[in-house]
């Protein structure tokens, strides 16, 4: 965002209206309170320091919420992953060996069998 320069006076209104945007557009995150400053009596300055500091609070807050929300989505995508078997493979798995056995001689039976 580019912060458009405004008053002090002006940033305390937007502040007072409730327009947070419209005060971050106009620089109230570059606001710093000048000891020789007359325009704004102490009060209206820690109310604009104030602001900033829950805005910063908040911007922090989001950023973490965002960081955990995609944690937890790398980490449920991993255990999927690990849950998920190996896709099967092109060529028809080998019988095991005993199996293979088996069926050679069901085969051999068969083919010394007479048909009817």
């Amino acid at each position: 965002m580019h912060a458009v320069p405004v008053s002090p006076q002006q940033l305390l209104q937007l502040v007072v209206e409730d327009n947070l945007d419209a005060a971050v557009c106009a620089g109230l995150m570059d606001y710093t309170a000048a000891p020789d400053d007359t325009t704004l009596t102490p009060a209206q300055s820690q109310l604009l320091l104030e602001t900033q500091q829950r805005l910063r609070i908040a911007w922090a807050a989001r950023e973490r919420y965002r960081a955990r929300d995609a944690r937890l989505a790398r980490r449920a995508a991993e255990r999927e992953a690990r849950r998920t078997p190996p896709p099967p493979p092109d060529s028809k798995p080998a019988l095991p060996s005993a199996a293979a056995a088996i069926l050679a001689r069901a085969k051999a039976r068969a083919a010394q069998k007479p048909s009817s």
